[in-house]
């Protein structure tokens, strides 16, 4: 099979499977999706979704949040990981949010990069999932999936697979295949007991074709 092949049948099977993939992140606009990225970051998106309802009660507002102090914050946040950093850079984002760009959530990925707790993933969810821009955020799970299934070879980076995956797939597919391989990885291709019998795409999958092979090795007689 052919890289484009493995790509189009990839496409094929979750534009029927996922036809409507989304985040999973609770938010109401794109300020509040942009702190609950920033708190994602090595956390889950039920632990974030159980603390921004208290977070934007208080801090409504990127102008609200700027005139916090990281120490008020952090008594909001404290079950997220990583909380103290976290407090500081929510903080930051929104004095810098205010000060460059009117509280308003721009929507340019350099842009994005100056705020503070915004790398290139996070930016990069930003503009797909607010923007619609052909924007390919890589975390874990994406970085696994497009692996094992072969999209990718030997990737040696979150950016090199970023830059694999948006070079095969049509533009404007890349903000809902960015969610179909997130929730994929954290579903069915988990990272320790991946469920490749409830995958519909385990016929073009390297690393399921490689554990068949070990099984049937295994298998042979002495």
């Amino acid at each position: 099979m052919t890289k484009k092949e493995r790509f189009e049948r990839m496409i094929a099977y979750f534009e029927e499977a996922r036809p409507t993939a989304q985040s999973e992140l609770v938010y109401e606009d794109p300020y509040q999706l942009l702190v609950a990225v920033i708190l994602s970051a090595q956390c889950t998106d039920k632990r974030v979704n159980l603390t921004t309802p208290a977070l934007f009660a208080a801090y409504p507002t990127p102008c609200e949040l700027a005139q916090a102090t990281p120490e008020e914050v952090l008594e909001l946040i404290h079950s997220i990981s990583y909380p103290n950093n976290k407090s500081r850079h929510l903080v930051g984002m929104a004095q810098k949010l205010v000060a460059d760009f009117d509280g308003e959530v721009p929507s340019d990925i350099d842009e994005l990069q100056t705020l503070p707790g915004v790398g290139r993933k996070t930016a990069n969810v930003i503009a797909s999932v607010i923007f619609n821009l052909p924007a390919l955020a890589v975390d874990t799970h994406v970085f696994r999936v497009a692996n094992r299934i072969g999209l990718t070879r030997n990737s040696k980076s979150p950016l090199q697979t970023e830059r694999e995956l948006i070079r095969h797939i049509p533009p404007e597919k890349i903000p809902i295949a960015h969610h179909w391989l997130i929730l994929h990885g954290r579903y069915v291709c988990q990272a320790r007991k991946p469920h490749c019998a409830e995958c519909g795409i385990a016929d073009l999958c390297e690393y399921h074709r490689a554990q068949q092979r070990r099984g049937d090795k295994a298998e042979k007689p002495c």
